[in-house]
């Protein structure tokens, strides 16, 4: 299996993806503004977008099953299954905030072999392939060299629907607010997780996410130097809906605090 040449061919049709998005967000009306639940919103710019990059991407690969994020193509595959956000930050989107980003990575039984985010207003697509280096728009990339908490820039989310641990993610928030160089938000966990790839961000952490939020990332992150897992250190963070990526410096310190906060 080429996961280099397919790899390409992922990102060159992250960025036709790309281009349809920004050429859809100025035609988006309210009326095409659906609520999937509680805050999660979705509109028709989503499920056509996810049909492009579907049809696509049964050509690179046909026998590749899917997951996707708005259920447009569910087939298993019995080896192969491709993770789909066709645009991940739909709130940043409907509201003309210029970060939003395309995720699609391709697992082999569960481990992630390639991983594409492509960020579409800084025209940046981010990338990795199985024993590869990162790259950014064919550049490589590296994670930070931060090594203490107190001068680590992070990045987290904020819950939107779960609200189950939301006093513990405050306190942690208001720790970290404290005794960080900083935190932001962007909107869009996969553009998250390619900032602490390059080296943007030290860490990213955040609960209630899907897979299409962050199986790209991981090997990204991974082949940048990073390191992901889950608040409780292990594996389970493409389907568990949790994750800590940092450089790898940090994350022991950040995962004790992680520990102490959320148990």
């Amino acid at each position: 299996m080429d996961f280099e040449l397919i790899t390409k061919q992922v990102c060159e049709l992250s960025r036709e993806a790309g281009e349809f998005l920004k050429k859809e967000i100025h035609n988006i009306d309210p009326k095409d503004i659906e609520e999937k639940g509680k805050h999660d919103f979705v509109t028709y710019v989503d499920k056509t977008s996810e049909k492009m990059i579907v049809e696509k991407l049964s050509k690179i690969l046909p026998e590749a099953g899917f997951i996707t994020e708005e259920n447009t193509a569910s087939n298993k595959g019995k080896r192969f299954q491709w993770i789909i956000d066709p645009l991940d930050g739909t709130t940043n989107y409907i509201n003309s905030i210029p970060l939003y980003s395309t995720s699609i990575a391709l697992i082999d039984q569960d481990e992630v072999v390639v991983g594409v985010i492509n960020e579409v207003n800084l025209n940046e697509c981010f990338y990795a392939w199985k024993n590869s280096s990162a790259f950014l728009n064919e550049s490589e990339i590296k994670v930070t060299k931060t090594n203490t908490l107190d001068n680590a820039l992070l990045a987290t989310g904020f819950p939107f629907y779960d609200y189950g641990r939301l006093n513990e993610y405050l306190e942690l928030f208001k720790y970290l607010i404290e005794n960080t160089a900083g935190i932001r938000r962007l909107g869009s966990a996969a553009v998250d997780m390619a900032w602490v790839a390059c080296g943007r961000f030290d860490g990213f952490y955040e609960y209630g996410l899907s897979s299409w939020d962050v199986a790209a990332g991981t090997i990204i992150v991974n082949q940048a130097g990073g390191t992901n897992s889950d608040f409780s250190g292990g594996n389970n963070f493409i389907f568990g809906k949790e994750i800590i990526s940092t450089n790898n410096l940090i994350q022991k310190e950040f995962f004790d605090l992680l520990t102490k906060y959320f148990g």
